[in-house]
């Protein structure tokens, strides 16, 4: 049985650890060849020795349009095309009430979160409309769908993710380029470590928490689930998907709780002025 990517390159930014990182690794099992994109440069060249043969690293502030563009061009240098774009690299940002928020730390966040993904997607379709085939995949969040889960700055980049998504998968489908994107949950990565337990090594312990205030009990999201939702959306098993924000958030988004409403028990229907029954 021939693997989901055998011989497709994909560049993944923010891949040294955490969801990026999974991602790599699932990539690199189903065959991808794969350029690795970081700000943390010792974490993310220790991580590609590991991977073996077919992956390079490549040094890279997202928020920085000529080290994304080097990095796409890496990917042509060593493999002559480029199959699917990532763009997952973030950060969590400026946090706190909107009337205490420093405007710098605001461009910071907004620079990463939303000019990031824009210069992924603006180098990745210079090429693949050349070639005219490709699948760029893009983070965004529920706090991309939703309001009230996460800071003002992250919530207002995560929106303008899902947005340029829709717009760029409407313009680049004349060119059999498909653009999507994906929204999780809080999952049990090094960076909601660090946002929940101050510790960006305590992911088994996040995991924990995160699992006894799933809607799925006992289970939390991993980076893995992201990781096999990219996998899907890179692979030619989507090939009639574009322009959709894929959710692995167990049903946040659809109003599913923790606690759930009773549906259980049968009473009459509830009418009008609290009458009830036919």
């Amino acid at each position: 049985m021939s693997k989901r990517l055998e011989g497709k390159v994909a560049v993944i930014t923010g891949a040294a650890s955490g969801i990026g990182a999974a991602t790599a690794q699932r990539f690199k099992d189903e065959g991808c060849l794969l350029v690795l994109a970081d700000i943390q440069s010792e974490l993310g060249l220790d991580f590609a020795k590991q991977l073996g043969d077919h992956v390079y690293f490549e040094a890279c502030d997202v928020s920085i349009e000529t080290d994304v563009e080097r990095v796409v061009n890496r990917a042509i240098l060593e493999f002559g095309k480029l199959d699917i774009m990532f763009n997952n690299a973030g950060i969590v940002g400026a946090k706190g009430p909107i009337d205490l928020t420093p405007a710098d730390e605001w461009r910071a966040t907004t620079d990463i979160l939303i000019n990031g993904v824009f210069y992924g997607v603006k180098h990745a379709a210079a090429i693949m409309k050349k070639q005219r085939s490709g699948s760029i995949i893009n983070m965004s969040s529920v706090a991309g769908v939703m309001g009230g889960l996460a800071p003002h700055a992250y919530t207002t980049a995560k929106h303008a993710v899902v947005g340029l998504t829709t717009s760029a998968s409407a313009e680049l489908c004349t060119h059999n380029i498909r653009v999507n994107a994906i929204a999780p949950f809080s999952m049990a990565t090094p960076m909601v470590a660090d946002a929940h337990l101050k510790n960006h090594l305590a992911t088994d312990e996040v995991e924990k928490t995160l699992a006894a205030n799933s809607p799925l009990p006992g289970r939390a999201g991993t980076a893995l689930d992201v990781a096999n939702a990219a996998l899907w959306l890179g692979s030619d098993e989507s090939g009639y998907t574009s322009g959709l924000t894929l959710t692995t958030d167990a049903g946040v988004t659809t109003g599913s709780m923790v606690r759930r409403p009773n549906y259980e028990d049968y009473v009459p229907m509830q009418r009008e002025a609290g009458s009830q029954g036919l």
